[in-house]
């Protein structure tokens, strides 16, 4: 017989504010260095060379460890897990904001991935525990997505602000005062099922493979970005996380307690969810890259208008996941709103390919955007829900890691695999066409013509991936909507006795 679902918490409703707050400040520090860079670059004299790290580090430590932190969260408990997080997150932060050299500003980096891969799945799966009637969790989970959706973006525009009228370090210590409103609201408010719990021993082996793994996989696509696809330390990376991750599922398949229990991934929607959104995450992260340099370098916007000029995307991803995707995810099936979701960003995305030198932003990019964030938005909602529905209580951290992972992974690849086509595609059209530039006005010109060929042949290739995306969300997915039970009553899972939890 299926457990009894436990009474709905009565805090669970302010307990969201702090998680919100939580996965904000995460979501958020992703984007809000990327504007700052520039000037953390000047003042601290970092190399051309080590300017990624600043970002590598950070998707390094956060991508490689999240199953950990996952498999952490089920075993000391959530809130536990989800205080320490934002205590580590807050100290490393204000250890960067501090940063005297560049090797400060990498280690402060590098701790903030750690301590984030701690804090988000906590975050995840204690909103996946505390919400457990549908209509409530969809309300919830649309709050969420709108969070998870738009805080990328709303770091765009954040870190314009903080650079602009204040200082790059500003882009560091702001994290403080979301970590500390968001601990001390965690202590008095979150009360977390005491049911839970996964006491097993930790698997070591699991957590060293898939670690190094995840590294090597996120490491190999920026040294391809760097050093070319066909370079020896490239291909020694690929086939080294290959080897890596084979042997961890390998191993999952045999210890008695395994960190990733394969039953969590290999159900066919679950799977389809963290494909389609790994791929989404992929298109969305290079349209927030080249915009950003578009805006900035070709169109000339301050740091600040860059940052305003991607609210309609936010505004769109805010409609789009409590107006659409939240209404609609108790009574539509989640491939009828993740599939047109996808495929209404990627038209979106399409209209974003026809950027030129002298684009209009009210003519094209303003409704590239908006339709990119409603198609988002919407489809984020559906999938969030959906991405741990059936898993065991005792799963839900490692569950809630993997669509993170998902994520993270996906916007490593995007950023090295698109910044590699850009690349390629401006260096190509400026050889091409070097000749007709006859005069110092003409080579400029070329340049920048050069760039926005290189962003316009990436964001093609983005609106490809954002089309396979909702191929497989609609071919994988096959699920009936969410509504109806609480989680807990007659759902299925590989366990004959799990409790459904649903978590992003």
């Amino acid at each position: 017989m299926p457990e009894t679902a436990p009474q709905p918490d009565p805090r669970r409703w302010k307990a969201l504010i702090f998680i919100g707050l939580a996965q904000l400040m995460v979501v958020l520090d992703a984007t809000i260095v990327n504007i700052a860079l520039p000037s953390a670059q000047r003042d601290l004299g970092i190399t051309d060379g080590n300017r990624q790290w600043v970002i590598t580090a950070y998707a390094l430590a956060f991508g490689g460890l999240l199953l950990f932190g996952g498999r952490i969260a089920d075993l000391w408990g959530r809130k536990r897990t989800f205080v320490v997080g934002l205590t580590g997150f807050a100290l490393a932060s204000a250890l960067g904001g501090a940063a005297a050299n560049t090797a400060m500003l990498l280690g402060a980096r590098a701790l903030q991935g750690v301590f984030g891969a701690l804090l988000a799945p906590a975050a995840l799966s204690l909103l996946a525990v505390m919400f457990t009637e549908a209509k409530e969790r969809a309300k919830a989970f649309g709050i969420y997505g709108a969070i998870a959706g738009g805080g990328g973006a709303i770091g765009l525009i954040l870190g314009g602000l903080l650079t602009e009228y204040m200082n790059w370090r500003w882009t560091f210590f702001v994290n403080i005062p979301f970590a500390v409103v968001a601990a001390v609201g965690a202590v008095l408010v979150i009360r977390e099922p005491a049911q839970g719990r996964n006491r097993d021993r930790l698997d070591i082996p699991g957590v060293l493979l898939v670690t190094t793994g995840l590294v090597s996989l996120v490491y190999a696509f920026t040294r391809a970005e760097a050093d070319g696809w066909s370079a020896p330390l490239t291909i020694g990376l690929f086939i080294a996380a290959g080897v890596l991750l084979a042997a961890f599922v390998v191993v999952e398949r045999v210890v008695k307690a395994p960190l990733l229990p394969l039953r969590v991934i290999l159900d066919r929607n679950r799977g389809g969810v963290y494909l389609s959104l790994g791929l989404a995450v992929i298109g969305m992260f290079g349209l927030f890259l080249f915009l950003t340099y578009y805006l900035q370098v070709v169109l000339r916007y301050s740091p600040v208008l860059t940052g305003v000029a991607f609210l309609p995307m936010v505004a769109g991803m805010i409609t789009g996941s409590t107006q659409i995707g939240a209404r609609l995810m108790t009574r539509v099936a989640p491939r009828y709103l993740m599939a047109p979701g996808f495929l209404l960003a990627s038209a979106g995305m399409l209209i974003l390919t026809q950027i030129k030198t002298d684009t209009s932003y009210p003519a094209l990019i303003l409704p590239g955007l908006v339709l990119m964030g409603l198609g988002m938005g919407t489809a984020f909602m559906p999938a969030m829900s959906l991405a741990t529905h059936g898993v065991q209580p005792r799963d839900a951290g490692v569950a809630s890691a993997m669509v993170n992972t998902s994520q993270q992974v996906g916007g490593a690849i995007g950023t090295a695999l698109l910044n590699t086509i850009a690349a390629s595609a401006t260096t190509a059209y400026a050889a091409a066409h070097l000749a007709g530039a006859k005069s110092p006005q003409g080579v400029q010109l070329l340049q920048l013509e050069s760039m926005v060929h290189g962003f316009s042949t990436a964001i093609w290739w983005s609106f490809g991936i954002l089309v396979a995306a909702a191929a497989i969300a609609f071919t994988l997915i096959n699920t009936g909507h969410q509504g109806g039970a609480p989680a807990g009553e007659g759902a299925q899972d590989a366990d004959s006795n799990a409790v459904p939890v649903l978590v992003h």
